[in-house]
């Protein structure tokens, strides 16, 4: 375990956000936990430096939640009055942050536990995967508060569960159990309680060690081709592909492959 100091990591390590090295994983904490890791303008603006500056050796990243809760959402001891202009840069600056997540340089596992809510549910959905344990809940109270998502979930969040899940969450104050988020998309994993962050851990590293251009092609490639046009999509993916097997680490594993010197796939 190795834990980085650099002056901006230092200073989102005092606004709530730590950064420790686990081999090639950058394991970054929610640090508020008197606060169950509500997230203020300082803590995601700290997420932002973060994840603009993650070490050279992170090849795969992990987000967790220090304390009973991964995020309770936004911190409405913050909420002031805004006119409209001044709302829209607001939310503009939290997509910034998420974008800097889920469009970064590596892959980002979101270890899960506690409440998920408001904010964490959408700083959960900017991330490649989640892994849950049997205590997270999801929630999106806004709706019952007079306010609306500001952090991307509109457009991340349906694309996990579907609009009309959303729209019940939003307008009843529907809260989802960890089973049944896992079964509806919120969760590719399910663990015991305690266990989502080896979980993720254990997944951050073995995404660590495939091609860089292949996890670039799944992080910023893909998700765009799921928006194209079907033309579009097909030539986007044959310039991905095109591109991912002329590197040089890809035809040294497909090599290995047809030596017989890789591991093939096995039934779980």
């Amino acid at each position: 375990m190795t834990t980085h100091s650099h002056p901006i990591l230092d200073h989102a390590a005092a606004n709530g956000v730590l950064l420790e090295m686990r081999g090639p994983v950058a394991l970054v904490h929610l640090s508020r936990p008197a606060k169950r890791n509500a997230l203020n303008d300082a803590l995601v603006a700290a997420l932002r430096d973060v994840f603009q500056h993650l070490p050279e050796q992170a090849g795969a990243a992990v987000i967790c939640g220090d304390g009973d809760h991964f995020c309770a959402g936004l911190d409405l001891s913050e909420l002031k009055e805004r006119d409209a202009g001044e709302g829209i840069h607001h939310s503009r600056s939290w997509h910034v942050a998420l974008e800097a997540v889920q469009y970064g340089r590596v892959p980002v596992v979101a270890a899960l536990h506690g409440a998920v809510v408001g904010g964490g549910l959408e700083l959960a959905s900017a991330c490649h995967l989640r892994v849950a344990d049997d205590s997270t809940f999801y929630a999106l109270p806004e709706g019952t508060r007079g306010i609306f998502v500001g952090g991307g979930g509109s457009v991340r969040i349906p694309k996990l569960i579907g609009v009309a899940r959303m729209t019940d969450m939003m307008l009843t104050g529907r809260v989802y159990n960890a089973q049944d988020g896992e079964r509806l998309g919120f969760a590719q994993y399910l663990t015991p309680p305690g266990q989502s962050l080896d979980k993720a851990l254990e997944l951050a590293t073995r995404i660590a060690g495939n091609a860089p251009l292949t996890n670039f092609a799944l992080m910023h490639a893909l998700p765009r081709i799921a928006e194209q046009p079907a033309d579009h999509g097909f030539l986007t993916e044959a310039l991905m592909a095109s591109i991912a097997q002329s590197a040089p680490e890809a035809k040294a594993r497909v090599r290995a492959f047809l030596d017989g010197k890789a591991a093939k796939v096995q039934k779980s």
